[in-house]
């Protein structure tokens, strides 16, 4: 019995185009702050803070069109790969790069990343590994490191998203319009140093945590 095709729609461009991104833009009102350090080619990370599943198509929505066929966010398996109704919406509408939560023993969880980063993609992380309190940041985990060791030639940019956990926050089914902010800081480049590297990136959300614009009401 043959696989199931697992790369992205032809039609995901104009899904995210005409309906994903005009959704998000809506529910969210976002203003963005340092678009043009987004990177637009790769091997590139962005690196943003995790409150909402509306964080994936608000990032998404950030990106020129043109852009969009090369951008692959990582998400967990467990959770997007659970039935084939969603399997197949995740995988081949949004264009997920899914990574396993539990693998087997020498097994690189991160390969999926890696190789969308060997393509030449834009891989859209969150380090924090899953949704947390909105508009916290909770402890980093250190495969942004590993994947920034193994790319040392892709930038690291780091994002903060402001209020995407109060528009539709963990385990809520309807979303409420608030306008929400996205704060792009300056890349950063791997050191050579995973704690000197994972301290730089918390760094660098918390400035941009601490430069949003407060919330408000749509």
């Amino acid at each position: 019995m043959p696989s199931p095709n697992t790369d992205p729609s032809p039609f995901r461009g104009l899904f995210l185009r005409l309906l994903a991104r005009p959704v998000a833009r809506f529910l969210t009102g976002a203003d963005v702050v340092g678009r043009e350090k987004l990177p637009l080619t790769g091997p590139a990370i962005v690196a943003a803070n995790h409150n909402s599943h509306m964080d994936t198509f608000l990032l998404l929505s950030v990106f020129p069109a043109e852009v969009l066929a090369k951008v692959r966010p990582v998400a967990a398996a467990d959770y997007f790969l659970a039935g084939p109704a969603l399997s197949w919406f995740a995988r081949r509408l949004i264009g997920i790069t899914p990574i396993s939560r539990t693998v087997a023993r020498g097994e690189d969880v991160l390969a999926p990343a890696k190789a969308a980063l060997a393509r030449g993609e834009i891989v859209l992380v969150f380090p924090e590994g899953t949704r947390g309190a909105p508009d916290e940041l909770a402890p980093l985990k250190s495969g942004v490191a590993r994947l920034a060791e193994a790319f040392p030639e892709a930038p690291v940019v780091p994002v903060w998203i402001q209020g995407a956990g109060r528009v539709l926050p963990k385990g809520a089914i309807v979303p409420v319009p608030m306008n929400c902010s996205v704060q792009v800081g300056e890349a950063l480049r791997w050191s050579g140093d995973k704690p000197g590297f994972m301290s730089a990136l918390r760094d660098r959300l918390a400035e941009l945590q601490a430069s949003a614009p407060p919330l408000r009401w749509r």
